[in-house]
């Protein structure tokens, strides 16, 4: 069964707690049950994943291109944080490891500060979804699954 990867950055970890006038009151732990139903509806492995530091968000990336590489992976749900907006070795990652990847932020990144409207990974990526709050997952989720079938 081929898995799809979500991988969220720093700060992720205080959903429902930060900023929820921003961010809305859904946990990280309520992200992960609906990213889990969407990879089900579709046949999927989830592969969740949150980390604060930057080295253990890019070993992610390179194990996910090496499993896309061998069939067993459909891509990355990438939602960096603010990551987004300083990484180079983000955008160096997805390139270098060849990984299919869906940038996605809860929030409209475009109707905030002036420093959220670059993204370093969206040059890198497949596609970005921003402003549709959490169900932005599921639609991600469905896009790999789309993109890559099982069967392929």
């Amino acid at each position: 069964m081929k898995s799809i990867m979500v991988l969220n950055g720093p700060n992720l970890n205080l959903l429902g707690k930060r900023e929820p006038g921003i961010y809305g009151a859904h946990t990280l732990a309520d992200v992960e049950g609906l990213c889990r139903e969407a990879c089900a509806r579709r046949g999927f492995a989830l592969d969740f994943r949150q980390s604060n530091h930057e080295g253990v968000l890019l070993d992610a990336l390179h194990e996910a291109g090496a499993a896309q590489a061998a069939g067993t992976l459909a891509g990355v749900v990438l939602n960096a944080g603010a990551y987004t907006h300083t990484s180079v070795a983000l955008h160096d990652a997805i390139k270098g490891a060849s990984v299919r990847v869906i940038e996605l932020h809860i929030s409209n990144v475009h109707a905030r500060e002036p420093f959220r409207h670059h993204s370093f990974i969206a040059p890198a990526a497949i596609g970005v979804i921003a402003g549709l709050g959490v169900r932005g997952y599921a639609l991600a989720i469905e896009h790999l699954a789309l993109a890559c079938p099982q069967d392929a």
